[in-house]
């Protein structure tokens, strides 16, 4: 009979200080950041609790966010394999229930035209057609009846934020349109403004059809209710603290025993500690970036705003916001933010999020917060993800790197992860698939000293120059 262990409640205070680049791991049994995700989900499903004593699996997961349980999902699924995951606390602690519930047509960082510079069009096309599949993949995925996560499809709107990066977006159109074969439209100023909502800033924008709103936590905790349904075990309150092989044989430490596997799947994104495993040492940028929810907007406030769309929306600054209007009525913008963790709760970044709302939306102007929190994005050096197996000779494979855009690609990913891991991902050929995580070797003690340098750049260059 399986176990169904009701999922215990934290019992370590959350860390807002947290820092990936400095913490031996993500702890054990912490709570969650206070998002609005997680306290408007409900209470988590239930998962298997710690692990508690030595034990021996077929194929060890680490991580229980998107990727990891789209993972174990497809191992059962596809496969005939069920897997097990662990998670240092609750299921989806991290990027999984702090993200900004936005699913777009991407991946990593890089647009469409950046593609053809670095691989040329035949490569970048073919890469255009594995996105477009993990999109067709989520969303039926989200069909599925334990995964009710309120999604809102419609498209995405990459809004200009300045005339000056009108041109630019025009010709992102094109390659769309004419490269791709993927119908994107411009848009002016009025028409954002009469049929999706008044953004004071927008002077137009790029229109994908392909985008949606998802509710980042409901979405999580039906991948972990699918994934048990289909067999695998999800054990949290669990660590791993270090991973070797031995004997062609991985053993996991967590703190209840040691987990024995004949494979392991990283997927910690952003959260991946430096000494969890060799080969995934310094391999992203963990970024943090900040994220805001409203109070409920009144009548007189979304007619204001004309806000008529919930429809992922994001600006052409380099760091970006992303916003949206919620289901019940509030609106929701995040963006980049502090650097380190320690800096994280100087309420300087909040206060330079607000202002990001207010230039768009000034009605809003001194509006309640209700929510406010932070997380870690798992950048990689070349702005592109990986699913990748490092080393030939032991069956170990990470998938991370999103930079920002893994809610609906983190599917995809974890299936690929879960072909690799069963043997059948030989005709993935693609350079997401066949390249390690670059590292930034000698610089790598100096990495923050430049993204201390870029920040400031990128603002001349987005908000000055």
């Amino acid at each position: 009979m399986e176990q169904l262990v009701r999922t215990a409640r934290p019992n370590k205070p959350f860390d807002p200080a947290y820092d990936p680049n400095r913490a031996a791991n993500p702890g054990e049994g912490k709570d969650y950041a206070p998002t609005y995700w997680i306290a408007t989900a409900g209470p988590p499903p239930v998962d298997d609790g710690p692990v508690l004593k030595d034990i021996d699996v077929d194929v060890a997961i680490v991580g229980s966010g998107y990727t990891g349980l789209s993972c174990a999902i497809h191992l059962a699924k596809e496969h005939g394999i069920k897997a097990t995951v662990l998670e240092a606390n609750g299921v989806a602690w991290g990027c999984s229930t702090r993200n900004g519930g936005q699913a777009q047509i991407s991946a990593g960082r890089l647009k469409r035209s950046q593609w053809i510079e670095r691989w040329g069009v035949d490569v970048a096309r073919k890469v255009h057609v594995e996105i477009s599949e993990a999109f067709d993949l989520f969303r039926d995925l989200i069909r599925s009846p334990e995964i009710a996560c309120d999604p809102q499809d419609g498209g995405h709107l990459y809004i200009a934020h300045r005339n000056k990066v009108m041109p630019s977006l025009q010709a992102e159109s094109r390659v769309l349109n004419d490269v791709f074969g993927y119908r994107t439209r411009i848009l002016g100023r009025d028409e954002i403004h009469r049929d999706f909502v008044r953004d004071n800033e927008a002077v137009g924008a790029l229109y994908e059809p392909d985008g949606m709103g998802i509710h980042a936590a409901k979405l999580a905790f039906g991948y972990l209710t699918l994934a048990r349904k289909l067999g695998a075990r999800v054990h949290t309150s669990s660590p791993v603290l270090d991973c070797d092989q031995k004997g062609g044989v991985f053993h996991l430490r967590t703190p209840g025993g040691i987990v024995r596997a004949r494979a392991v799947c990283f997927a910690t994104a952003g959260y991946t500690s430096p000494g969890l495993h060799s080969l995934t040492k310094h391999r992203l940028m963990p970024i943090l970036s900040n994220s805001i929810v409203t109070r409920v907007l009144t009548d007189e406030e979304r007619s204001a705003l004309n806000f008529k769309t919930h429809i992922p929306l994001t600006d052409t600054r380099t760091l970006r916001h992303y916003y949206r209007l919620l289901p019940d009525g509030r609106v929701q913008i995040g963006s980049r933010s502090a650097i380190t963790g320690r800096d994280a709760v100087n309420p300087k970044h909040l206060d330079r999020l607000l202002e990001g709302l207010y230039r768009k939306f000034p009605v809003l102007k001194g509006i309640k917060v209700d929510y406010s929190w932070w997380g870690w994005v798992d950048v990689s050096h070349d702005m592109m993800p990986r699913i990748f197996r490092p080393d030939p000779k032991q069956a170990l494979f990470y998938a991370m790197g999103y930079g920002g855009n893994g809610v609906m690609y983190s599917a995809q990913a974890g299936r690929r992860m879960a072909q690799m891991v069963a043997g059948k991902g030989g005709a993935l050929d693609l350079p997401i698939f066949t390249s390690p995580l670059p590292s930034h070797g000698l610089l790598t003690p100096f990495r923050r000293i430049g993204q201390w340098g870029m920040y400031r750049w990128y603002y001349l260059r987005d908000e000055i120059l």
